[in-house]
């Protein structure tokens, strides 16, 4: 009997959206060789990580292996998929393989970074294949918002397992290739151990619309709208882009593309050749000069984000542009949960600004890039996986789409981050328990969410803060008085005197009467300045802030 064994570890993205990251791997146990899918991020939200620029993965396990990891494969080009990878490829090393587009957006990534673009090669589609070690894997089309979208077609020595990347059953796309039913149930013929399924739609119990599907009510709408249209989707989507700017032009308007992540996306498209025509656009500045009704702006910042093009525009002005009372904004996409604040936020500007802005409240400007219920259903009768593991979904999700396999007589299991699955047998089970999490980019540095740095800001941000200063002679004796600098806290207290004020009284009446022990032990001394300081910021303004005691010692 052999001892080796056939593992399925999530380092993300699973029991959360976003952030994925995914461990394939071989061989003896502790000794398999490794392949990872996917180095994706999640973003910040200023409630439970402000000031954090992106979030990724915990990739110490594998760091520790990083010589048992044959090769990194990425199925398509979202930010949750290939946003890590820059940040990350130097603690592994190994080769990256990608489609051509979703290469040509990896390179950028590597680049940006210093790393060599020698260590992303271009695959080709499935019936192509790429031995890593003990796997073979092959690059199998699906549709999803973005292009060449690729699910894995993994075989292994334990049999073929697909790892469906993020998909829709769409057989119009637009741009992209359309899903070919044909072509899974060719490879799913001869067998399949395991599909690892994208969960994020189970809950949606309606069948998945085409892309194609929304192409005649855009274009009514932006022919009808009497002065300037505005429309945002994700600059990944290339197909909903196009959508926009063809019907723009069809209702006689210049299109402006404005945001750097749109422009960069066109670009990649049409460098790849997935893109094979899209209309002329014009730049912002002979924008300016176009009549307003004969003008379409396709921008970026369909979530909320405070410096994209959206947003900007609803604080004003941008690229010399200004919205005004009568122009149309149109949402194009759906909010993802944890950014309806700041896409509620820019509504109510342009609200403000007499803007008539639609969202997809309607249905009828958006469809999503994500398999629904009975769309997950259909490929698991086209499938017939032996097991199924939901991945791609936060816990509810993953847990709904296992009960949804097992109502059709499948085995499954729920498998959220750090839960290593043997799926060597008939069934899975739990092989062992990894310690996972998530690293933050704060600034131009990786820290550890347990590091304490992200912990202090929000109680800083949340409590205030209060630097005391205090001068010690050679005796342990003050020279002059405490004096204390504050942050974030009301300035003036119940006592109607500054708050500073009666903090340096209070803490020089203690420091004058403190014990010498207590004064010549800097430990002692900051630990009770700390206490004053809080107890006097309490009777004052009913705050405990953040305290740092800064003792100096003149010898």
């Amino acid at each position: 009997m052999s001892s080796d064994r056939l593992i399925y570890l999530p380092l993300g993205g699973a029991g959360e959206i976003g952030m994925n990251a995914y461990v394939y791997g071989y061989g003896p146990v502790g000794q398999e060789r490794l392949i990872v899918v996917d180095l994706g991020v999640t973003f910040p939200d200023m409630d439970g990580t402000p000031g954090v620029d992106l979030i990724l993965p915990d990739i110490a396990w594998l760091k520790e292996r990083r010589n048992q990891i044959e090769a990194i494969f990425i199925t398509h080009a979202h930010e949750d998929h290939v946003g890590a990878l820059g940040h990350l490829w130097n603690d592994l090393g190994a080769p990256v393989f990608a489609r051509a587009f979703t290469a040509n957006i990896a390179r950028r990534k590597m680049d940006e970074f210093d790393h060599s673009e020698k260590a992303i090669t271009t695959a080709k589609k499935w019936p192509d294949t790429i031995q890593a070690g003990p796997f073979e894997v092959g690059f199998l089309p699906i549709s999803h918002s973005i292009p060449e979208s690729s699910a894995l077609v993994i075989d292994t020595p334990e049999g073929r397992l697909i790892h469906s990347g993020d998909f829709k059953l769409d057989e119009t796309p637009v741009v992209g290739e359309p899903f070919d039913a044909e072509l899974w149930a060719e490879v799913a013929k001869s067998g399949v151990k395991a599909l690892i399924c994208d969960s994020t739609n189970v809950f949606s119990t309606h069948e998945g619309r085409s892309e194609a599907s929304l192409a005649q009510d855009i274009e009514e709408l932006i022919s009808n709208a009497p002065n300037m249209v505005v429309a945002t989707t994700f600059a990944s989507n290339v197909a909903r882009v196009k959508t926009l700017a063809d019907a723009g032009v069809r209702a006689g308007r210049s299109i402006c593309l404005m945001g750097r992540a749109m422009r960069r996306m066109i670009e990649a498209a049409l460098e790849t050749g997935v893109l094979t025509d899209f209309p002329t656009v014009v730049s912002s500045e002979d924008a300016q000069q176009i009549p307003r009704q004969d003008l379409m702006l396709l921008v970026t910042g369909s979530q909320g984000e405070r410096r994209a093009a959206s947003a900007q525009l609803a604080n004003g002005k941008f690229q010399g542009i200004k919205l005004k009372e009568g122009d149309l904004f149109l949402f194009s996409s759906k909010t993802i949960p944890g950014n309806e604040r700041g896409v509620i936020r820019i509504i109510n500007q342009f609200s403000e600004m007499g803007v008539d802005v639609v969202d997809d409240d309607s249905g009828l400007y958006h469809v999503s890039g994500h398999a629904n219920r009975p769309d997950l259903q259909k490929i698991h009768s086209l499938v017939q996986p032996q097991m199924i593991i939901p991945m791609h979904g936060e816990h509810r999700h993953l847990r709904e789409h296992s009960k949804l396999a097992t109502q059709s007589g499948i085995s499954s299991v729920i498998c959220v981050n750090g839960m290593m699955l043997d799926l060597s047998g008939n069934a899975p089970k739990v092989a062992e328990y990894i310690e996972t999490g998530r690293r933050y980019l704060d600034g131009s540095v990786q820290v550890g969410a347990l590091d304490g740095v992200v912990r202090n800001r929000i109680r800083m941000a949340l409590n205030g803060h209060v630097v005391v200063n205090v001068i010690l002679d050679e005796d342990n004796e003050m020279l002059g008085e405490p004096w204390a600098e504050i942050s974030g806290l009301a300035e003036i207290g119940v006592s109607s005197a500054p708050l500073v004020d009666a903090l340096e009284e209070d803490l020089s009446q203690y420091i004058g009467r403190a014990g010498r022990k207590t004064k010549a032990d800097d430990d002692a001394l900051e630990k009770e300045v700390k206490r004053i300081a809080r107890q006097t910021c309490f009777s004052e303004i009913g705050k405990k802030p953040e305290v740092t005691v800064i003792v100096s010692r003149l010898m």
